[in-house]
């Protein structure tokens, strides 16, 4: 038989997990869409400099990231930060960045003038 005070601690105990998984959910939540948001950024930055599309800037992004084994958020960081001045971006990151530009530029879609 079990106590009345058992029974009150069992919904306690099974409210405070719940409380700290919820917790921890929210604070993933958070990072996540801050990541995302960072990652947005550093597409607009290489559709302006690199002339490449939204998916293209993605796909940039994904192999650099990949080329020199550097999370994508990290890349995303150095490419904005680059963008602003604020620091260069690391050599092998710059030059992965440019041949995976390259790799995705769009065509030069300015038409010829008379000359």
């Amino acid at each position: 038989m079990t106590t009345s005070r058992e029974k009150r601690s069992a919904p306690r105990a099974l409210r405070d997990a719940t409380v700290i998984r919820l917790e921890q959910e929210n604070a993933q939540l958070r990072h996540a869409v801050g990541s995302h948001a960072t990652v947005d950024q550093a597409i607009g930055v290489l559709i302006a400099t690199r002339r490449i599309g939204p998916a293209a800037g993605f796909e940039v992004l994904r192999e650099v990231s990949q080329h020199t084994n550097t999370k994508l958020l990290e890349v995303a960081e150095a490419v904005i930060g680059s963008a602003l001045r604020r620091q260069p971006l690391p050599e092998p990151m710059s030059r992965e960045l440019d041949a995976a530009a390259r790799r995705h530029a769009c065509p030069d879609s300015t038409p010829d003038l008379p000359g």
